[in-house]
């Protein structure tokens, strides 16, 4: 990541893992979780990366890859999108908005380099370029009831709908959903921007946004669930990601079929545990010992204690789940969408 960045991060407080880079907390995770659950947080969110496309064939381009309708994407919308191998299986999940004839894609951080090598290995003669931007536009998620006045406060516009775009000079705004934001700005105003923004929002690290992003049922497709999914089974298609009525993409036939075909047994399931959870651990049922039954995507620890998770679970064994293993410790599993 920016090193100007961290630095200021660290400055205030902020904790990285030594691995990853990921912003861990601001010395109190278990005070910023409570915080995510009845307060405002704002959260550098270090886990995303940022990736633009640009040239006269970039809207093409990425309409002909991902299982979205990129070519009536809005000038100020936003959508989820995904990247399936011939398969049909998730390589990536984005989310994709428009400035102009640019398009930026962020998605997970662990997954940047090997993806934006395989897009570029698809644009053979088109006039596209892919740039990162990782490092130079640093990205912020806000969150809680009084996101939209510290977005005011800090002299941002507020996009009014969920899914939908504001942008004011260099700084862009999307609204994700009633209480939740991103914002983008380049490195050299995000510090002035911070100091604004923790006037009403606590800072938080990249465990509070993961939490919020179990509650509001977003599947993120990282490097340990990487083809691991069609879109349907991590009811991709329910939160806008897949597009049913536009042209071919890689593994367009697979999803089309799982779609009309209705033969799709597993889906997204909300899990609690009192045992930690990651991204990529099997789940398993005693009612179906001679395979998996799941697998999680998204894990967080719960600010009421215990951890909480998404997961592609198998409907019919979703009442008798265990992790890890047929012996491993029991956890409980609810349909996002039952």
């Amino acid at each position: 990541m920016n090193p100007h960045w961290r630095s200021f991060l660290e400055s205030a407080e902020g904790q990285f893992d030594g691995e990853s880079a990921e912003l861990l907390h601001f010395g109190d995770a278990a005070a910023e979780l409570q915080a995510a659950s009845k307060q405002t947080v704002v959260v550098p969110l270090t886990h995303l990366a940022l990736i633009e496309a640009s040239g006269e064939d970039a809207k093409s381009f990425l309409h002909s890859q991902f299982t979205n309708d990129v070519n009536h994407l809005g000038a100020q919308q936003a959508q989820h999108a995904g990247w399936c191998t011939a398969k049909g299986r998730m390589q990536a999940s984005f989310l994709v908005w428009r400035q102009g004839d640019r398009y930026l894609l962020t998605f997970s951080a662990d997954l940047q380099e090997a993806s934006q090598k395989r897009l570029q290995m698809f644009v053979l003669r088109s006039k596209v370029k892919l740039t990162s931007l990782t490092d130079s536009t640093p990205m912020l998620g806000l969150a809680g009831p009084q996101a939209a006045e510290a977005l005011a406060d800090a002299g941002l516009p507020c996009p009014s709908e969920p899914m939908t775009v504001a942008s004011q000079a260099d700084t862009t705004v999307i609204r994700l959903d009633a209480t939740r934001f991103i914002v983008i700005a380049p490195e050299s105003g995000m510090a002035a921007l911070w100091q604004k923004l923790t006037v009403k929002a606590r800072p938080a690290g990249c465990a509070a946004w993961r939490w919020l992003d179990i509650q509001a049922a977003y599947p993120l497709v990282t490097l340990a669930t990487k083809e691991e999914f069609v879109p349907q089974m991590a009811d991709f298609e329910k939160i806008g990601g897949v597009s049913f009525h536009k042209g071919c993409y890689p593994g367009q036939e697979v999803v089309a079929r799982t779609q009309y075909l209705g033969k799709v047994k597993r889906h997204l399931y909300r899990l609690d545990s009192l045992v930690p959870l990651k991204a990529g651990d099997t789940l398993h049922s005693p009612d179906n010992p001679d395979q998996s039954c799941g697998m999680i995507m998204t894990a967080a620890p719960a600010p009421t204690g215990g951890y909480a998770a998404l997961a592609v679970v198998q409907s019919n064994y979703s009442e008798n789940v265990r992790l890890s293993s047929l012996e491993g410790p029991a956890v409980k599993a609810v349909a996002v969408n039952p």
